[in-house]
């Protein structure tokens, strides 16, 4: 792909995904990383360091990456700045959770039609835990509210939008830890290819690029984000610490077995994938999520927990699909309830927002409001009930 300057990434969100995943692989690739963020102190910090460290943990051992070249600039107090390094950079990237996307779509906006008439187009990539993340994206920053509706014509030719899936397990961090990132050694980031057919694709190592994305994502979400916040919820409804300590449990451990046979069940059927080759993945990823080395807390895991029960995402999602395909989903309705009963978890906004709506609203309306899901769908009833209980169990506390 063709380069204004030498290459250069602007990454927005340098939390620990941020810095000890996207950023590193930009690293490793060659690029400088310009880090958009509106946290002071951090981007205070990352100004005055001139490197840190990424920490991978497994149980063969630890190996660490030191991560240089990189500036960070607040893209709240710095705009104009944020929009003059994305008019000359090669890739975009973020990181800073699905429901702030439309709140950096506006500069990005601008960065994007800032950008020469003869330069290649910019690389624009979400790495988010929701499917079509880089679309949202899309549809924000071309909002007219955003991009005049003129200059959608030919924005084509100054940005390329591609969904991306990552894989990565990003822990608690030690308090001390300052700018270095504690994360797993596995990973997997899938992008699709053909947006940047005419142009190439960014030479970004360790990237899989390939033609059909929509397995990959549906079987990172449904298998990784589903276990890990089963292990997560019914964790927190089991008095346990972590999610390595949830998993120690054999009642959470089949909990969390029986949520990803149903998970699987859909992703081979749907997605014509290898019954065996799903089966090593699962095994793969439960053996992941009790990595000892990991100690996350399932109060983290289990954070934001309206977005966890929401149409698309890791319960609801494959249940609403399994409902109507007549197979069983269970299990992943017993994860979503105890996702239900994750309720004024101190640190964490959404579960006291989820204890607001359950003790202010009929089970229906909270199913729909919460979970996105309408009478005619054949999932409804059943999650109605589920909504039921946990009222009716409130109401004799």
């Amino acid at each position: 792909m063709g380069s204004i300057t030498p290459k250069k990434a602007v990454h927005f969100g340098a939390g620990n995904i941020g810095r000890g995943f996207v950023a590193c692989f930009l690293h490793n690739s060659g690029y400088e990383v310009v880090f958009a963020d509106v946290m002071a102190p951090l981007i205070d910090k990352l100004n005055a360091q001139p490197s840190y460290k990424v920490i991978e943990v497994g149980t063969e051992g630890t190996t660490e990456n030191i991560i240089t070249n990189y500036r960070a600039i607040n893209s709240r107090t710095q705009e104009e700045d944020v929009i003059n390094e994305i008019a000359t950079a090669d890739v975009v990237t973020c990181s800073v959770g699905p429901n702030i996307l439309k709140f950096i779509a506006p500069v990005i906006a601008k960065g994007i039609d800032r950008r020469p008439s003869d330069a290649a187009p910019i690389a624009v990539i979400a790495c988010e835990n929701a499917i079509g993340a880089t679309d949202t994206l899309a549809e924000h920053i071309k909002h007219p509210q955003n991009t005049p509706e003129h200059r959608l014509d030919d924005h084509h030719e100054r940005a390329r939008y591609a969904n991306s899936a990552i894989d990565r397990i990003v822990p608690a961090q030690d308090p001390d830890a300052g700018l270095d990132v504690k994360l797993e050694k596995f990973y997997e980031w899938v992008v699709e290819k053909n947006p940047f057919e005419q142009h190439g694709v960014p030479s970004i190592e360790g990237i899989n690029w390939v033609d059909n994305l929509a397995p990959f994502i549906e079987r990172k979400l449904y298998t990784v984000n589903t276990g890990h916040a089963t292990a997560a919820y019914h964790g927190y409804n089991r008095k346990k610490r972590t999610v390595y300590d949830a998993l120690q449990d054999k009642i959470i451990q089949s909990e969390v077995q029986k949520a990803l046979a149903e998970t699987a069940s859909l992703i081979v059927e749907k997605h014509a994938i290898d019954q065996d080759t799903q089966n090593f993945y699962v095994k793969k990823i439960v053996n992941r999520i009790s990595n000892p080395h990991l100690e996350d807390a399932v109060e983290r895991v289990g954070r934001a927990p309206l977005r966890k029960l929401s149409r698309k995402e890791r319960f609801i999602g494959p249940a609403a699909e399994l409902a109507e395909r007549g197979k069983s989903f269970a299990a992943l309705l017993e994860a979503a309830e105890m996702a239900f009963r994750f309720q004024n978890v101190e640190g964490d906004d959404e579960s006291f927002e989820l204890a607001k709506i359950m003790a202010e609203s009929k089970p229906e309306e909270v199913v729909t409001q919460v979970c996105g899901l309408q009478p005619g769908d054949k999932v409804f009833s059943k999650v109605v009930e589920v909504v039921q209980r946990v009222q009716a169990d409130a109401a004799e506390d």
